[in-house]
C-alpha cells in the first residue's frame, strides 16, 4: 500500500509549517518555481535535483526524506497477532479513512474506532464475527471520520460514544478519563490536538499472547508524516512527541490514512520527527 502523504504532499506540509515560501523552496531544491509547483502536486519530478539542501531548507531530516524518495513504506503488518483486530476502509472519492475494530473472544463486545464514510462495511463486520458493539472511539470530528456516525447511533442506540471532546453528533459522548475495559482489553486516551482541536488517540493494551499495545490516532500521524495542523503544528508535532513516541517501539500505530505502522519505524524514518 501506498503511503498516504507523497513526497510531494510532505514538502508542501513541510513548508506550511516552517512558513517557506514556493520561490525559496524552489530555489533550495535547484528547480524553477513551475518545476517545484508540480512536484509538490504529484510527487514526481523528472530531473535531478538538491533533496538534502530542500530538506535542511525546510527543517526536514534529509536521511529520512531520502529514503522516502526512494520508495520506503513500513513493513507489511499480519493483524492475525492481534487475533481480534480489524481494519475496515471506507472510501468517498479520493479520499479513503481507516476505522478500526476490536473485540473480546469471549465475550464477542467490540469497540469502534471512527467510523469513516459508510456504515455499511462496519455492518458487516459486526454480523460477520457475531459480535455486540459497545463502545464508539472518534479521535476528531473533521467529517470523513464521523460522516456514518448517525447510521452507526441508528443501529446501535445503546453503544457508548467516546471522544476527547464533544463531537457534532446527536448524542453527547463520555471523555475518557480513565480506562475502558472490553473483556480483557483496556482502552486508554491521550490526547493529542494539533490537527484538529478536539483530536485523541486511543491506545488499546492487554492483548493475547502477548501481542503489543495499538494505537489508533486519527491524523496525528501517518506513515513517514503527520497530519496537517489545521490547529496548530507545533502542538500536533508536541502532541507527537509526548503522546505516541513515548509509547513502546513495538505498539502499532493505525492511523486515520495509510498503512500501518510502528512507533519504531516512525522514529526511524518519519522527516518530521
Amino acid at each position: 500500500m501506498q503511503l498516504e502523504d507523497h513526497l510531494g504532499d510532505i514538502i508542501r506540509k513541510a513548508r506550511a509549517m516552517r512558513g517557506v515560501p514556493a520561490r525559496a523552496a524552489a530555489v533550495a531544491a535547484g528547480l524553477t518555481e513551475a518545476e517545484f509547483a508540480a512536484f509538490e502536486e504529484s510527487g514526481v519530478i523528472g530531473k535531478q535535483f538538491n533533496l538534502a539542501s530542500l530538506a535542511r531548507a525546510l527543517g526536514l531530516d534529509e536521511t529520512k526524506l531520502a529514503a522516502i524518495a526512494a520508495g520506503w513504506i513500513p513493513r507489511t503488518q499480519n493483524l492475525a497477532r492481534w487475533r481480534r483486530l480489524e481494519l475496515i476502509r471506507s472510501t468517498a472519492g479520493s479520499n479513503v479513512v481507516n476505522c478500526y475494530l476490536v473485540w473480546d473472544e469471549q465475550s464477542a463486545e467490540a469497540a469502534l474506532f471512527d467510523v469513516g464514510w459508510h456504515a455499511q462495511p462496519i455492518f458487516n463486520a459486526l454480523e460477520q464475527n457475531r459480535l455486540e458493539l459497545k463502545h464508539v472511539f472518534i479521535t476528531h470530528t473533521h467529517n470523513d471520520h464521523i460522516a456514518a456516525l448517525d447510521q452507526i447511533q441508528r443501529r446501535f442506540p445503546n453503544a457508548h460514544l467516546h471522544a476527547g471532546l464533544a463531537p457534532h453528533s446527536a448524542r453527547q459522548p463520555t471523555c475518557v478519563a480513565g480506562p475502558v475495559e472490553l473483556g480483557r482489553l483496556k482502552i486508554s486516551m491521550r490526547p493529542t490536538p494539533g490537527h484538529a482541536d478536539d483530536a485523541a488517540s486511543y491506545i488499546v493494551e492487554n492483548w493475547p499472547q502477548n501481542a503489543p499495545a495499538i494505537a489508533v490516532v486519527g491524523d496525528a500521524i501517518f506513515a513517514g508524516s503527520i497530519g496537517w495542523g489545521f490547529s496548530s503544528w507545533q502542538l500536533g508535532l508536541r502532541s507527537v512527541a509526548e503522546q505516541i513516541l513515548t509509547l513502546p517501539d513495538d505498539t502499532l500505530i493505525c492511523p486515520g490514512h495509510g498503512p500501518l505502522s510502528t512507533v519504531a519505524e516512525e522514529k526511524a524514518h518519519n522527516p518530521f520527527l
